[in-house]
C-alpha cells in the first residue's frame, strides 16, 4: 500500500511539474494590450474635402467618397470613418487617435509615417495600403481583407490581427513588440529584417512566410506551424533533406 501511495504521489508531482512548465512557457509570451476605444457622441462631418494638417475631433465620416483627397499631417481624434472610400487618399504623417475605421475600402491609401494609437480597423477591404515608417500602438485589425499591406520599417506595439486575411503583407525591417495573430490568414508574408519580441503567431489559421523566416527570433509558433515551416527553415540553413 505504501509503495502504491508513493507511486501516486510521484505521478501527481510529475503532472504538477508538467503543468508548471506549460504555464511558465505561456508566461514568457507577453500578450498585446488591447486597444481602448471609447467614442463619445459624434457629430456628422459636413465639411468639404479633407485638408492637409486638418484637425478633426469627435466627428463621424459615414458613407463618403474620400478618394484622392489630401489629409497629409491631419489629426483625427475620437473619430469614426464608416464605409468610406479611401482610394489613393493621402494621409501620410496623419495622427489617428482613439478612433474606429469600419468597413472602409480602397486601393493605394497612403498612411506612410502616420501614427495610430488606440485604433480599431474593422472589416476593411483595402489593397496596397502604405503604412511604411508608421507607428502603431494598441491597434486591432479585426476581420476584412488587406492585400499588399506595406509595413516596412514600421513600429508595431500591442497590435492584434484578429480574423483578417493578409495577402503578401510586407513587415520588412519592422520592429514588432507584443503583436498577435488570432484566427487570421497570413499568406506570402515578408518578415525580412524584422525585429520581434513577444510576437505570437500560434493563433494564425494560415501561416505562409514567403521571405524572412530567419527573422522569426522573438516570435512564438506552434508545433504544427514548425512542421509547415520546416522546408523554409531547412532552405535558410542550407540543409538538404533526402529520403
Amino acid at each position: 500500500m505504501a509503495r502504491k501511495e508513493q507511486q501516486e504521489q510521484q505521478e501527481q508531482r510529475g503532472q504538477q511539474g508538467r503543468q508548471a512548465r506549460r504555464e511558465t512557457a505561456k508566461a514568457k509570451v507577453k500578450a498585446a494590450r488591447p486597444a481602448e476605444v471609447r467614442l463619445p457622441e459624434l457629430s456628422a462631418w459636413e465639411g468639404g474635402e479633407l485638408e492637409p494638417d486638418g484637425d478633426y475631433d469627435g466627428l463621424e465620416f459615414a458613407d463618403l467618397d474620400l478618394a484622392g483627397q489630401e489629409g497629409i499631417g491631419a489629426r483625427f481624434m475620437d473619430c469614426a470613418l464608416r464605409r468610406c472610400a479611401l482610394d489613393e487618399t493621402g494621409l501620410g504623417k496623419a495622427r489617428i487617435l482613439d478612433s474606429v475605421l469600419e468597413g472602409v475600402r480602397g486601393v493605394g491609401t497612403d498612411l506612410s509615417g502616420a501614427s495610430l494609437r488606440d485604433v480599431e480597423l474593422v472589416e476593411a477591404r483595402l489593397g496596397g495600403v502604405q503604412l511604411h515608417g508608421a507607428v502603431l500602438e494598441r491597434v486591432v485589425f479585426r476581420g476584412g481583407k488587406i492585400d499588399y499591406l506595406n509595413l516596412r520599417q514600421a513600429r508595431l506595439k500591442d497590435v492584434v490581427f484578429d480574423g483578417c486575411v493578409l495577402v503578401e503583407a510586407d513587415f520588412g525591417g519592422a520592429v514588432m513588440e507584443r503583436v498577435e495573430f488570432r484566427g487570421c490568414a497570413l499568406r506570402g508574408a515578408d518578415f525580412t529584417g524584422a525585429r520581434m519580441a513577444d510576437v505570437d503567431l500560434r493563433g494564425a489559421a494560415e501561416l505562409d512566410i514567403a521571405r524572412g523566416v530567419e527573422a522569426l527570433s522573438g516570435a512564438v509558433i506552434s508545433p504544427h506551424q514548425l512542421f509547415d515551416l520546416a522546408p523554409a527553415l531547412a532552405a535558410q540553413l542550407g540543409l538538404r533533406v533526402l529520403s
